[in-house]
């Protein structure tokens, strides 16, 4: 019998989550994805990205920690419609004792466009105590990994965008 071996996780730049299927039940009255599951699309990769960095679901489970969304910006590029196969890329921007700052992209994923964008700020949190924590070291050492990997990609022009009517010329 072979001994078990654990295995530090493949950070590739970005991370590229598995292949998603818009669903019939999420198209709006205007014949496209609603905006809302844009949100779900974009969660679903998170929580692939946060199983190979050590925060996923068994970790919530097993140590009452978890990440919280704290703030996000979401941009929507072009339509999505019922059945089209997407993708979605993760990019951690940057990380501290107890936050991530990450860049996610929806791709369409036979055609290659990109879809929507979105920024997002997660807060790792200690469910029990009802406040942020820092992350454990094996995460920290994860995130540590995933960053430098990412650190050879360049900053999306979207990163720190604000909201704001455009300049009247």
């Amino acid at each position: 019998m072979l001994d078990r071996v654990d295995f530090e996780p493949l950070f590739f730049a970005p991370f590229v989550s598995s292949v998603m299927t818009v669903e019939k039940d999420w198209i709006d009255y205007n014949g496209h994805l609603n905006m809302a599951y844009y949100n779900v699309l974009f969660d679903r990769a998170v929580d692939e990205a946060f199983e190979l960095i050590g925060c996923g679901i068994d970790y919530v489970k097993s140590r009452k920690h978890s990440c919280f969304t704290a703030e996000v910006h979401v941009r929507y590029l072009r339509e999505l419609h019922a059945g089209d196969p997407v993708r979605v890329t993760f990019q951690l921007i940057e990380f501290d004792a107890k936050r991530m700052h990450y860049f996610e992209q929806l791709f369409h994923a036979q055609e290659g466009w990109v879809s929507a964008t979105s920024e997002n700020m997660s807060l790792h949190v200690d469910m029990a105590a009802g406040k942020t924590a820092p992350f454990p070291p094996e995460v920290a050492h994860c995130l540590a990994k995933m960053k430098q990997a990412h650190a050879k990609l360049p900053v999306p022009e979207a990163v720190g965008r604000k909201i704001a009517m455009p300049a009247k010329g």
